[in-house]
């Protein structure tokens, strides 16, 4: 009977110990002591070419983490024959960066070949991004290796979208084993980046809860009618589109949040006091963000002997 509790006691120990041990800060140090100043080169590079490169950085790992766990699956193209999460209704003609993403690959290759995977280099990618625009840094975990399949009904099923409500948007980032006030600080990417007409042209004529001259300043570049200007870009933070602030929570205060689920974070529900403290406190934001983005990164990770290391970001290996 002690040694059936023991026994029971080892495999709870073990369980717990490969949940949390699973990634690590210094996965490469030894393996590839220079792969990470080598995507943060590479990323400030592309970002300083293209401030809005930043926000696709990051919003590409937001994609990959919330679809089958951070894997590096939304970087696989889609083929002929295959239509993966790329081809997805959230993604399709919209995700961008994966071209970065293939560049820095080939670099980082040429310094450790077949070490580091497309799902790590994305979420440091994504951490450097951030910085690049004036953001806080934080402590990437590594070891993520890379899927070798991508779904599309599971990123149409998975990832949220802009019409979604606050109880929606708390469901599904709850489904991730994020809290509500990660969401909250996840959504604060907004501050950076762009989204076409096709994400907000409801809001702008239909809601409510918007600035009146806000709303019209967006209608010129985004006619009503479907189809027409879908893909017409405007930016998420109206004050500062290129720098990492914020003014995102201001702006939402002020009934200025460009998509209908980011004003419901601020519309009498139980997001509004978090918004009003990020609003207040830049610190507050910034700190609750890093935490966020750390916890994103431990989405459902494949690591071990799961999965494999990519020789080429966009493909699967032959």
């Amino acid at each position: 009977m002690a040694s059936a509790s023991f026994l029971s006691l080892l495999v709870l120990v073990s369980m717990a110990s490969a949940a949390s041990a699973q990634l690590s800060s210094t996965f490469y140090d030894t393996s590839c002591p220079n792969a990470l100043s080598t995507i943060k080169s590479a990323v400030t590079a592309a970002v300083s070419s293209e401030a809005r490169m930043g926000a696709s950085l990051v919003r590409l790992h937001f994609h990959d983490c919330f679809v089958d766990g951070c894997d590096g699956s939304v970087l696989l193209a889609d083929t002929g024959s295959f239509v993966g999460e790329q081809g997805a209704i959230p993604n399709n003609a919209s995700i961008r960066g994966m071209d970065v993403i293939d560049n820095i690959k080939t670099q980082v290759e040429a310094v450790c070949s077949q070490t580091v995977s497309c799902a790590d280099i994305l979420a440091v990618a994504a951490r450097d991004s951030v910085v690049a625009l004036g953001g806080p840094s934080w402590t990437v975990l590594l070891g993520r290796r890379d899927s070798t399949t991508a779904s599309k009904s599971n990123a149409e099923s998975n990832l949220p979208a802009p019409t979604f409500s606050l109880q929606n948007l708390t469901d599904n980032f709850s489904n991730k084993g994020l809290s509500l006030t990660d969401m909250i600080a996840l959504s604060g990417a907004h501050t950076i980046g762009q989204s076409q007409c096709r994400f907000f042209r409801a809001r702008i004529y239909n809601d409510t809860n918007i600035d009146a001259a806000f709303a019209t300043s967006l209608q010129a570049n985004c006619p009503q009618t479907t189809g027409s200007g879908d893909s017409s870009l405007a930016p998420l933070d109206t004050m500062t589109p290129t720098t990492f602030d914020n003014a995102y929570y201001t702006n939402l205060q002020s009934q200025k949040g460009l998509l209908h689920s980011d004003q419901e974070l601020f519309n009498g529900g139980s997001a509004d006091s978090t918004v009003s403290s990020f609003a207040s406190s830049a610190s507050a934001f910034t700190s609750a963000f890093a935490t966020a983005m750390v916890n994103m990164g431990n989405i459902a990770p494949k690591t071990g002997t799961q999965g494999e290391i990519r020789l080429t970001c966009s493909k699967v290996n032959s």
